[in-house]
């Protein structure tokens, strides 16, 4: 397991042998949630645990809480790259949304 899931969140796993002990972090989040453990049993835990807290906070003062990887992102490419993507798109009829999300598809799934 590279990860772990829990109510649509992804955790991070990190090992630091300076302190014997497991750690993580909430990807795609602006914020920090954070969250360790000595085994990967007390990790598992302990990010469930950051994840229903964080959860709770956020339903106690009254804000929508952060979804991660919501699919929309911004990508910084070289023009010339750019150009060239754009162009192909056209002349496969279809958009470079669809286009540069193809290329990520195809670059996914051989990893």
């Amino acid at each position: 397991m590279k990860h772990l899931e829990y109510k649509g969140y992804t955790g991070s796993i990190e090992y630091s042998a300076e302190d014997n002990l497991l750690y993580g972090k909430v990807l795609g989040l602006r914020g920090l949630i954070s969250f360790e453990g000595e085994t990967g049993k007390l990790l598992e835990e302990d990010f469930k645990e950051a994840i229903d807290t964080y959860l709770a906070d956020c339903k106690e003062e009254g804000k929508t809480p952060e979804k991660p990887f919501k699919g929309s992102f911004n990508v910084r490419i070289p023009a010339q790259l750019h150009q060239r993507a754009a162009l192909l798109a056209m002349e496969t009829k279809t958009s470079l949304n669809n286009f540069v999300a193809e290329a990520i598809r195809l670059r996914v799934q051989k990893s």
